[in-house]
């Protein structure tokens, strides 16, 4: 039994018919880019505030969620994620907002190493008397 299915059938006139196909090859090389480009700018778009992070041995954390990052420079000055610099009094209102009102969500507090303890503790009274409990100092890895 002769199968109809046949790609290069012959017309009347005996040339080859068209074959009406769609070539996706240059789409998933173009895709492929594109996921290659957003991989690599992604971690770079995370924390826009340069520190100077103390070094530590700890391995690293593995967070499912989008990460909440408060950070604090030299001179105390507060930043939420890349925004900022921040009054102290409304980071409490600004975190209600990034956090959708989930006091368990994880915040990770980035402290310049030259910071005056005081300061840090400070923010850590704030957080804590807030509700905020899953906070996280982060540092570099040593070497």
């Amino acid at each position: 039994m002769a199968s109809d299915f046949n790609f290069s059938r012959r017309s009347k006139r005996g040339r080859l018919a068209r074959n009406a196909s769609i070539n996706v090859t240059p789409l998933v090389d173009v895709m492929l880019v594109l996921l290659i480009v957003f991989m690599v700018s992604a971690p770079l778009l995370t924390v826009g505030v340069p520190l100077n992070l103390p070094k530590a041995t700890a391995p690293g954390v593995l967070d499912v969620q989008a990460p909440i990052t408060l950070s604090l420079d030299v001179e105390g000055q507060l930043f939420l994620g890349g925004e900022g610099p921040l009054e102290p009094q409304t980071i409490i209102p600004l975190l209600e907002v990034a956090t959708d009102g989930d006091l368990s969500r994880k915040i990770y507090l980035r402290g310049d190493q030259d910071l005056q303890y005081k300061r840090l503790v400070a923010l850590l009274a704030q957080l804590s008397t807030a509700g905020y409990t899953a906070l996280s100092l982060v540092a570099e890895p040593e070497g």
